[in-house]
């Protein structure tokens, strides 16, 4: 096989099928989670619909929403941000839903809360204090109490409400921000979590408001319906954290959450080819999907190495590598950000070839990355 046919070979791959449990997303490129404030009210509009649906349309086989704040006062920082609590954003983001079907996608929402990320004071509920497992801001400094277990139990059931009611409107899944200092996370690291009771610990006590979550969205939901994690080392702020240190430990961490019931990990990294860990080239999502055996979604930089100066790397390797491990199985599905803000159809001029057609990275309106 020549290099030119090697190549169209492997582009293919990237448009496969791909199935969990019963949801067949029809190619193996995923639109990452993009906040945009862009729902006055909580409550998404016709121009959501529209924004999602472009991408759908143009080959794009997931789409994971931006963050979804789920029915609890501390959860947002901004009442644009969507919600999905409440008769107007349920039907909001059903319309939302039958749009990205009709063009032949599929569609989770990524449920959120912001812990101690959010500000104290902020909007729509600036009388309810911000709060996160030890009250600890992300540089470790305390800024209020830690939560109590009737707090804690209260968010566990906010969870599972969220994911009942995604389950209704017509989502495919869920998909549950564990990654980058929100609440899930802020549980899961060390310097955030000084709890000495049953939800702090070592790094694998310290899962157990995950766990938590997980089986009451699982109980919520149904035993066939995905459920999706996002994971990261890295914080907002604090690149160098880590949860783990060693395959091992990762293995261990995630055998819990797999036996709460995650079905999907979404592995977020500022680099896709990044290796994890000494000795190895494999990404984080590569030992992800070989410690865990899960549906593994990668995400880092895909689609801009056009733009890899900006982020002072000039060293992307580019399509051919993504499409390497996509053919060695070292994850399942791709995520895309920024690339696919700057063009909807990045998807679509990827599979025909029409790579000088992609347009440069001038978001529709300013997102950030959850």
């Amino acid at each position: 096989m020549s290099n030119q046919q090697q190549h169209i070979h492997s582009l293919k791959s990237l448009f496969e099928p791909y199935k969990v449990h019963k949801l067949i997303i029809p190619t193996r490129i995923v639109m990452s989670p993009m906040a945009r404030a862009f729902s006055p009210g909580g409550v998404p509009g016709e121009d959501v619909a529209a924004y999602y649906r472009r991408r759908a349309e143009n080959e794009v086989g997931l789409i994971i929403t931006e963050g979804v704040v789920i029915g609890h006062p501390a959860a947002s920082s901004e009442p644009r941000l969507p919600g999905i609590n409440g008769e107007a954003a349920m039907n909001g983001w059903r319309e939302v839903v039958r749009q990205v079907h009709q063009a032949g996608g599929t569609i989770v929402p990524q449920l959120v809360h912001m812990g101690m990320i959010r500000p104290m004071g902020a909007e729509p509920f600036p009388e309810a204090p911000s709060m996160g497992p030890s009250g600890l801001d992300m540089e470790g400094n305390q800024v209020t109490v830690p939560m109590t277990e009737e707090e804690i139990a209260d968010v566990i059931q906010a969870f599972a409400n969220a994911a009942a009611n995604a389950k209704q409107i017509g989502f495919d899944g869920v998909e549950l921000h564990g990654a980058h200092g929100f609440l899930i996370d802020q549980f899961f690291w060390k310097k955030t979590n000084q709890r000495t009771d049953r939800y702090g610990g070592d790094f694998l006590q310290r899962t157990q408001f995950a766990v938590q979550v997980v089986q009451a969205v699982r109980a919520a939901v149904g035993p066939d319906y995905p459920i999706s994690m996002r994971l990261s080392q890295w914080k907002m702020g604090d690149y160098a954290a880590k949860l783990v240190d060693t395959p091992e430990q990762l293995e261990q961490f995630l055998n819990v959450l797999v036996q709460a019931g995650v079905d999907i990990f979404h592995i977020s990294t500022r680099r896709f080819w990044d290796p994890e860990f000494e000795g190895s080239e494999l990404s984080l999502a590569g030992w992800v999907k070989k410690l865990s055996g899960k549906t593994t979604i990668t995400v880092g930089s895909v689609g801009m190495e056009d733009n890899s100066a900006e982020d002072g790397d000039a060293s992307h390797p580019g399509l051919e590598e993504l499409l390497r491990r996509l053919e060695r199985q070292e994850f399942d599905l791709i995520a895309v950000g920024r690339a696919l803000l700057g063009d909807p159809a990045w998807a679509k001029k990827i599979r025909e070839g029409r790579f000088d057609e992609i347009k440069a990275f001038t978001p529709e309106a300013t997102a950030v990355l959850f």
